[in-house]
């Protein structure tokens, strides 16, 4: 096994890697650290998955379930780029390319019928939405802006959107019969296991058994009202109509892939109402399905004249849609996976309550998040900067996370869990003594789920937040609901261990409401704050804070700090990749920003010296951190145009930069004697340098796929320069 490894993904982060991983090879070779791969690539998961179709040269290793094994060992040491967490549509056009190359697989069962098909449906429900981050993230999150990026940010504050007091921007949440509202949730007190049965006047159907819990582990259930859902929906499509903004719904379909589809489904027929009620029979028949999105429906119904006419006489009654891409027709509804809560709503914030509408302007939006457990921090965010105008980035703190994720924590682990409700009845959670430990009763269509997070991880993250605030030395705050069901559970938890610590008093627990107004009001002032969150907030919190503090999450240090000793860098968000992927095949510009991999990349060597004693790997991360804060000194980071420098001229500089910091360092002179040339020849090439990556700009660029790129395609479109190629070999 490597020393380190570099994962393998999909779209901008891939492309980019093409270009700047055979420098990092080049480099970490010189100090005896080698630097492996892992595929863990939608594509790559999709081939693992089924062997058997295809041919001995087009098998591919299950890198995935490698890396779940490696992650459990102290040696982990793992650099984890932003990777596809696929929704149907993306999986569907995945495997169709795949098929398009030659590779045999079996058609994703949109409707399995047969036992064959409902298998392989099943196998390929495995490779969809959040299937690689739980199985790696076996440790709790550390994530908070690197010194130098937040500095950047200071001293080069991004452009932010005003906020008028008179914005129609809000957000939208059900006040009942939503996830929130249902939970119910209970601490074991000894290890058991559960089954969940369906309970109706035609019997008893089990939708799930032999689900495991350790003993101390909080076990939670909640369900979604499909009716409460129906008519909030259709509520607030009149009210946003009334109010003249935009309607836009705000999911997390790609990482919660079996709850959030099925909503989503839920606004497509809501919006699409009378042309449901009219033409359901032949939609139905012609294979539409509303949780494939509105894009998927009207091409399935584009023949029918008379379901057109309709969808578009509906669509001129209903209010302008908030828009995915104005200039290409791509709404809101369109795709599952287009509109990420997580990357949506901080950008609309930042952009002062504004979102693209129909007509290619910017318009106030009505934001709706059906349920309503984490809605209140964005609604508190809007409420606040209304009040006090936006965010100046040149004098704001920093909010800090650290996260509850270990071992499939919280929502973000309960696919396997969840369910939607074929015929009414009650739901129940029954132990293996016979406990019954939770129930609701349910309406056919609802939804119910059930969540867990063990003991372990909870007080590895209590701990983890007291190392950091003892770091930190600033405000420290628990975004913990005492009247939500789960969180009253983990508070019980956290009191006792921070009063055994003697740290009590360093520590406050809000709701989240209250936390997001408390954090706002402490970077307005300049100061920092540590936001101790769950699974879910983690996400969130960490796209929206870096999103108005530094204008993107990509530029986050991301550090899972496993369980087992090991470590986990991630590299920042991937939510804007597959626009920068449409770019560089329209015109060879890649405008993606590799800062995120460069700070892992520091934090990686330096942890690989930590474990092992090589003394060059902490003298190598060190210099990295030296080429990064020259990346961010002399703007070098990656410009938005063709014709400017992109991600290749930024790998360039960064590698420059970094074999000066290594030719100049005194602390290892084999490392200053090995590349005093390098740095030489990188500045002495300059001028070709940069004039070969200019002249690759402009023309469409063939990278052999989308998902499944040609090697020696993509090598070429990213690595353009021969005289830099001559150097890094």
């Amino acid at each position: 096994m490597s020393d380190i490894i570099y994962t393998k993904v999909d779209e901008a982060p891939e492309l980019a890697s093409a270009s700047l991983l055979p420098i990092i090879q080049k480099f970490a070779d010189a100090a005896g650290v080698s630097v492996g791969t892992k595929d863990i690539s939608l594509a790559g998961r999709i081939l693992a998955t089924f062997p058997e179709h295809l041919t001995e040269d087009q098998r591919q290793s299950d890198d995935l379930a490698e890396l779940g094994k490696l992650v459990k060992t102290p040696e982990a040491n793992v650099i984890k780029l932003p990777n596809i967490s696929a929704s149907v549509p993306q999986l569907v056009a995945a495997v169709k390319e795949l098929q398009a190359q030659g590779y045999a697989l079996p058609e994703y069962p949109e409707t399995p019928s047969t036992e064959e098909e409902k298998t392989v449906r099943a196998r390929y429900d495995t490779i969809k939405g959040s299937a690689v981050n739980p199985v790696l993230r076996e440790g709790n999150s550390d994530r908070r802006a690197a010194k130098a990026v937040k500095s950047f940010a200071q001293n080069n504050p991004h452009r932010m959107g005003d906020w008028s007091a008179v914005s129609k921007t809000r957000v939208a949440s059900m006040s009942g019969g939503d996830f929130f509202s249902n939970e119910v949730s209970a601490t074991l007190d000894k290890e058991a296991t559960a089954k969940i049965v369906l309970e109706t006047a035609n019997g008893e159907t089990v939708l799930k058994e032999g689900v495991s819990y350790p003993a101390g582990t909080v076990v939670d259930a909640t369900y979604m009202s499909a009716a409460a859902l129906d008519a909030f929906l259709a509520e607030e499509i009149e009210n946003t109509r009334n109010e003249g903004t935009l309607f836009s719904l705000h999911m997390k379909a790609t990482m919660m892939k079996v709850s959030d589809p099925i909503i989503f489904g839920h606004a497509v027929k809501a919006f699409l109402a009378p042309v449901f009620e009219k033409h359901g029979d032949r939609m139905k028949e012609l294979g539409v399905n509303p949780n494939s999105g509105l894009g998927d429906l009207l091409e399935r119904v584009k023949g029918e004249a008379e379901i057109m006419a309709d969808i578009e006489a509906c669509m001129a009654e209903r209010p302008p849609m908030y828009m995915v891409d104005s200039d290409r027709g791509i709404t809101n509804l369109h795709v599952p996976s287009d509109v990420i809560i997580d990357a949506s709503m901080p950008a609309l914030i930042r952009a002062g309550g504004k979102g693209w509408g129909p007509d290619g302007k910017e318009a106030d939006a009505n934001c709706v998040i059906p349920d309503n457990s984490y809605a209140p921090v964005y609604d508190e965010t809007i409420k606040f900067f209304k009040e006090n105008g936006k965010l100046s980035p040149a004098t704001a703190g920093t909010v800090q996370n650290i996260g509850l994720m270990a071992q499939k924590a919280e929502e973000y682990g309960s696919h396997p869990t969840t369910f939607e409700m074929p015929e009414a009845g009650t739901v129940k959670m029954i132990l293996d003594d016979g406990t019954v430990l939770h129930q609701h009763s349910v309406e056919a269509g609802d939804i119910w789920r059930s969540a867990s997070a063990r003991k372990a991880p909870i007080e590895d993250w209590v701990n983890l937040a007291i190392d950091r605030q003892r770091a930190e030395g600033c405000r420290a705050i628990f975004w913990l609901d005492a009247n939500r069901a789960h969180d009253a559970e983990l508070i019980a938890y956290v009191k006792p261990i921070l009063q055994a610590k003697g740290v009590a008093d360093k520590f406050e627990i809000m709701a989240p409401r209250e936390a997001t107004r408390a954090s706002l009001e402490t970077i307005t002032k300049g100061e920092n704050t540590i936001a101790i969150t769950g699974n879910v907030l983690r996400d969130y919190l960490t796209d929206l804070f870096p999103i108005l503090e530094l204008a993107t999450s990509a530029k986050m240090l991301s550090i899972v700090k496993l369980m087992n000793g090991g470590g986990l860098f991630e590299t920042g968000a991937g939510g804007s990749a597959p626009k920068h992927v449409q770019q560089l095949q329209a015109e060879n510009h890649l405008r993606w920003d590799s800062l995120g991999e460069f700070c892992a990349l520091g934090e990686s060597l330096k942890f690989l010296a930590d474990a092992t004693g090589n003394e060059k790997a902490r003298v190598l991360g060190e210099a990295v951190d030296a080429a990064t804060q020259g990346i961010l000194d002399h703007g070098r980071s990656p410009s938005r145009k063709v014709g400017e420098p992109d991600n290749r001229d930024s790998h360039y500089w960064f590698a420059r930069y970094w074999a000066e910091a290594l030719a100049a360092q005194s602390d290892d002179a084999d490392l200053a004697s090995h590349f005093a040339p390098i740095a030489k020849a990188l500045a002495e090439s300059e001028g070709n340098i940069v004039a070969e990556l200019a002249a690759a700009q402009g023309a469409p660029a063939d990278l052999g796929g989308y998902y499944h790129t040609d090697a020696a395609k993509t090598a070429a479109v990213m690595r353009p320069s021969r005289t830099l190629n001559e150097i890094i070999g």
